[in-house]
């Protein structure tokens, strides 16, 4: 895996699948039954083993560090039992394991030349010796990577007290056997991991193998097992005290209705008092309800009847302001009209008077001003003599 990789695994496991705003991830969820329940409590035997001599694989189902920050975001806030899985999971791998360790042994037991009971025991002292020793080697090791020295010091003083176990153990055992059957190698199979272990390993190969990723990784994975077992039979507890409660409150209701009922009829003069009352109460609530519902659609016709009223009136102003209205625009149309036919007809005489000036017009127009004069002054005189013979 590149460094790029690295640190995109890194992300993913930190912030989810939804770091980066990208919703093609968000397809899967982590409750989906493609993805791994054990990689979400990061105990799949695919991901422990991976690289031993017993490497597994791909698993089946989807892992991926993204859905296991997910989960463990969102367990803070539910729990989502997935424990019950994982459980089923690594119960049925180490049942595997289990099965291969005892066909390992029953093979070793047809191949080995048979021995008796006294000399079997000391033989499993010697492989308990060279175990504890594996152990603490490993132990060391790995407190002188951690920097620990004080500690990895205490620890080798246990080591070389466990050597000298040893050889007193393999002395014993030496002397309870013939030498031409000592010299023979005497496996055993490792109980954790189904390894072969010889009775004469030096320390070097007890130390690879108890403090190798195959020994360690079930080691783990069994662990883990435990951890799981203990845990589902604590939600197994609280589930089963909710339920006792549930029930409790259940069986408690029902006594207090029983208890009702039993003193109701005991007491039938009471009850029937208190049922009438109820009965009362309920009467009034209705007539109230009714009373409130009446007033309510009083108000409410009231409220319609003086609206329309108001929109009647309005209505009826609003036709009024619009005869008005287009009476003032046909009386402003009709004063337009006349004035543009007064106009017309002022211009039309205009142009007769203008046409009337021409010289000969004039002459007649003369003419007719001193004939007038001279009849008005006939007329004038005749009038006068007139006057004058009738007021003699």
């Amino acid at each position: 895996m590149s460094a790029q990789a690295q640190m995109r695994a890194m992300l993913d496991q930190l912030m989810g699948t939804s770091r980066d705003g990208d919703t093609t991830r968000q397809r899967i969820k982590f409750s989906d039954d493609r993805v791994c329940k054990s990689h979400l409590l990061n105990c799949c035997p695919h991901d422990v083993l991976s690289g031993t001599r017993m490497d597994l694989g791909e698993c089946l189902k989807v892992h991926d560090l993204a859905l296991r920050a997910d989960y463990e975001i969102a367990s803070k806030e539910q729990d989502f039992f997935f424990e019950l899985d994982a459980m089923d999971h690594l119960q049925s791998f180490i049942a595997d394991c289990d099965r291969r360790t005892e066909v390992a042994k029953k093979r070793l037991a047809e191949t080995q030349e048979e021995i008796s009971a006294e000399v079997a025991a000391k033989a499993e002292r010697v492989h308990e010796l060279n175990e504890e020793i594996g152990k603490l080697l490993a132990k060391v090791e790995q407190l002188g990577a951690e920097g620990n020295v004080e500690e990895s010091q205490k620890v080798m003083d246990e080591v070389e007290k466990a050597r000298a176990k040893k050889r007193e153990a393999e002395e014993v055992y030496r002397n309870s056997m013939p030498a031409s059957s000592f010299q023979q190698q005497k496996l055993r199979v490792c109980e954790v991991c189904s390894a072969y272990l010889g009775l004469h390993d030096n320390d070097r190969r007890l130390a690879d193998h108890f403090g190798g990723k195959l020994h360690l990784g079930f080691i783990e994975i069994r662990e883990k097992l435990e951890e799981l077992k203990r845990v589902v039979a604590e939600k197994q507890e609280k589930r089963n005290q909710e339920r006792l409660k549930r029930r409790e409150e259940r069986e408690r209701e029902e006594r207090e209705k029983l208890r009702r009922s039993r003193s109701h009829s005991k007491n039938p003069k009471r009850s029937r008092s208190r049922e009438h009352r109820r009965h009362r109460s309920r009467s009034m609530s209705r007539e109230r309800k009714r009373r409130t519902r009446s007033k309510s659609r009083e108000k409410r016709h009231r409220h319609r009847s003086r609206s329309s009223s108001r929109s009647r009136s309005r209505s009826h102003q609003r036709s009024r302001h619009s005869s008005r209205d287009r009476s003032r625009e046909r009386s402003k149309r009709r004063s337009s009209k006349e004035r543009f036919r007064d106009q017309d007809l002022a211009s039309r005489d205009r142009d007769r008077s203008s046409r009337d000036r021409s010289p000969r017009d004039r002459d007649r127009k003369d003419k007719k001003r001193s004939y007038e004069s001279a009849n008005g002054r006939s007329e004038d005189r005749r009038s006068s003599e007139e006057r004058e013979a009738g007021e003699i």
